[in-house]
């Protein structure tokens, strides 16, 4: 057993220190790195920042202009690996609509919800009526996928990330060379923890792999058509409007994943109003209450950049 767990460990740490590398279905658009880090220095998110106990950390920026023939890439710190909070519950949405799809099981199977697994006190969202998972309460998948992804319910998300095996979500990430973006937590405390994780790395992104995962989204080719467009229709009924949606005009559909916690606040998704079509991942550093005006304010100057751009 100590011998797998050491192999184990020694993936995790190899696949976290792999760089993660544009790939060349997009051009890189050094101006358009050049603009987005402008605006970085205009909200002064250009430095290090001291998240506590876990040291030193910087923004992670990325945005795919979808406007041509071909997608063009720029970032600040795109690759730089960051705590994603939330956001990384889209990796589990992906690999449970993988297995859906492969036939393993439907999204109208029941499920009953057990401890551990059920931990959240409130449901983030006031006007959200569903009520929280309790143990012992039986619910089809395709409920914990709506309640994971538009409420960010971390009970859902627990019991998802056992229906799906964290292996097997990870599989799914490296055959995109998402490494280093593996899902090695839960959310709920370590002693809680599966045997084997423990005392695992806690799970990171970057924002290119992020931009990368929604961009597999708009062009329908997340594993297949049938799971883009089930992971589209999720993403579009996000209840949490307070980072990004803000800085965006009323026309536009964002199909997006937010995330915070502590000293992170972040967001991804797909921006399209018809005309404006871009996706974009931001990872801030910063506490909820910090971050946010500087969100709307990122959002809005990101959504002036691409329209007056093309």
């Amino acid at each position: 057993m100590k011998t797998i767990l050491l192999i184990a460990l020694l993936f995790f740490q190899q696949s976290y220190s792999q760089k993660a590398i544009v790939p060349d279905y997009y051009r890189m658009d050094e101006k358009l790195s050049k603009e987005l880090y402008n605006i970085i220095l205009e909200l002064d998110l250009d430095k290090n920042f001291d998240v506590g106990e876990d040291g030193i950390e910087q923004i992670s920026l990325a945005v795919i202009d979808l406007s041509g023939d071909q997608p063009k890439f720029g970032g600040v710190n795109y690759d730089n690996f960051i705590y994603p909070a939330s956001v990384y519950k889209m990796y589990v949405a992906a690999e449970i609509l993988n297995q859906v799809s492969q036939g393993k099981y439907s999204l109208y199977e029941l499920y009953v919800a057990k401890e551990p697994n059920v931990v959240d006190k409130s449901k983030q969202i006031n006007s959200d009526p569903r009520p929280l998972l309790n143990d012992g309460d039986t619910v089809t998948i395709n409920y914990l996928l709506d309640l994971m992804i538009t409420r960010s319910d971390n009970s859902a998300s627990n019991c998802l990330i056992d229906i799906a095996q964290r292996k097997n979500i990870d599989s799914l990430l490296h055959n995109y060379n998402w490494y280093g973006s593996e899902v090695t937590r839960k959310f709920l405390k370590r002693k809680f923890e599966d045997p084997g994780y423990e005392n695992i790395r806690g799970t990171e992104t970057c924002a290119l792999h992020a931009v990368d995962f929604m961009y597999k989204i708009y062009s329908n080719t997340l594993v297949n058509n049938w799971v883009s467009l089930q992971m589209k229709t999720l993403l579009g009924r996000q209840l949490d409007k307070s980072k990004l949606s803000t800085g965006l005009p009323c026309a536009a559909m964002f199909y997006h994943k937010t995330g915070w916690f502590s000293y992170w606040t972040n967001d991804v998704g797909i921006v399209d109003d018809g005309e404006v079509k871009y996706i974009i991942a931001c990872f801030i550093p910063l506490e909820e209450e910090v971050a946010l005006p500087k969100f709307k304010v990122l959002s809005e100057k990101v959504y002036a950049l691409i329209k007056n751009r093309n």
